[in-house]
C-alpha cells in the first residue's frame, strides 16, 4: 500500500508541476490558455530528441526544456497572446484550442505518431526499498525535484517584490500602473515562467507519462480538473488538488483498473457539487 502512496505522490506533483502555469495564467492573469500542454509536449520531445540522438545528459535535458519552453512562451506571448487578453473567453479558447491542433499537427510531421521512449540514466533507474515498500529511484527523483520547484514557486509569488506586484497587477491593472508597475513586462514574464514549468513538467514526464502527439489534448483534462478541484486564487489547491487526484488515480488503477479515470472525476464531480469555487479560495479583492 505504501508503493502506491508513494507512486501517487509522484504522479500528482508531476501533474502539478505540469498544470501550475495554467493555473497561474488562468487564476492570476484571467487568460484561459488551454494550450498549456502544447508547452509540456515541447519540454518532453525537445528531451527526447537532445537525450536519444544528441547523448545529452538528462540532468542537463531538464533546465534546456525550462529555457526552451519559457522562451517559446515569451515569444508567443508578445506575438499572439497579448493580442487576447482583452477579447472574451470564447475567443481566448478557440484561439488556444487552435495552437494545440497545429502543435499536433507540427510534431506529428516532424516525429510521427508512434509513443517516444527515453533512455533514463542508469542513477535513475532501479528500486529502492523503504518501510517495507518498494520505491522507484526516478518517482523519488521526481517528487524531490517537483517539491523543490513547489516551494521556491510558492515563496516567489507570496514573498518577493515580484510576487506583490503580480498580485497588485491582476487586481487593478490601471491603479498598478499608475504606481510605476510594468503590468506588461509583468504579465510577460509571468507567462514565460508557466510555460517553463509546463516544459519542465513535459520533460519530467517523459518518464513516467506517455508522449505522443495528442498529448495536449489528453492531458488538457487533467490540467483542468487540477483546477477545477484546487481553485485558480491560490498555489495551496492546486498543488493538493494533484495530489488528491494523483493518489486516487493510481490507487484506483491499481485495484480497479477496469475503472479507469472513475474516480478522478468522481472527485471532480464531488469538489464541483460541495464547493464550485475549489478548495482553497483567497479572499476577494477590492
Amino acid at each position: 500500500m505504501l508503493t502506491i502512496l508513494f507512486d501517487g505522490v509522484a504522479y500528482g506533483m508531476l501533474l502539478f508541476v505540469l498544470a501550475v502555469g495554467l493555473c497561474v495564467t488562468l487564476g492570476l492573469m484571467n487568460f484561459i490558455n488551454l494550450a498549456h500542454g502544447a508547452f509540456a509536449m515541447a519540454g518532453g520531445y525537445l528531451t527526447v530528441v537532445l537525450l536519444n540522438k544528441f547523448g545529452v545528459s538528462f540532468y542537463l535535458c531538464l533546465p534546456a526544456a525550462f529555457v526552451f519552453c519559457a522562451i517559446l512562451g515569451a515569444v508567443l506571448e508578445r506575438t499572439l497572446y497579448v493580442r487576447l487578453y482583452d477579447k472574451s473567453h470564447l475567443d481566448q479558447v478557440l484561439f488556444s484550442i487552435a495552437i494545440i491542433f497545429m502543435s499536433i499537427a507540427t510534431v506529428d510531421y516532424f516525429m510521427g505518431a508512434s509513443q517516444q521512449i527515453v533512455n533514463l540514466p542508469p542513477s535513475l533507474q532501479g528500486r529502492l526499498e523503504f518501510l517495507g515498500a518498494s520505491v522507484g529511484v526516478y518517482r523519488l527523483f521526481v517528487i524531490i525535484i517537483c517539491g523543490l520547484m513547489t516551494i521556491a514557486l510558492q515563496y516567489a509569488l507570496a514573498r518577493t517584490r515580484f510576487g506583490s506586484r503580480l498580485r497588485a497587477a491582476v487586481d487593478d491593472g490601471r491603479v498598478a500602473r499608475g504606481m510605476g508597475i510594468d503590468v506588461t513586462k509583468i504579465f510577460a514574464i509571468t507567462f514565460a515562467v508557466g510555460s517553463g514549468l509546463a516544459g519542465l513538467g513535459g520533460a519530467l514526464g517523459t518518464g513516467i507519462l506517455s508522449l505522443y502527439p495528442t498529448f495536449p489534448l489528453k492531458y488538457m483534462i487533467l490540467f483542468l480538473i487540477v483546477i477545477s478541484v484546487g481553485g485558480t486564487t491560490t498555489i495551496t489547491g492546486p498543488f493538493f488538488a494533484s495530489i488528491l487526484l494523483g493518489v486516487a488515480d493510481v490507487t484506483g488503477k491499481y485495484f480497479l483498473p477496469s475503472f479507469g479515470g472513475f474516480f478522478i472525476y468522481t472527485i471532480m464531480v464531488a469538489v464541483l457539487i460541495l464547493r464550485p469555487q475549489g478548495l482553497f479560495v483567497r479572499g476577494a479583492s477590492r
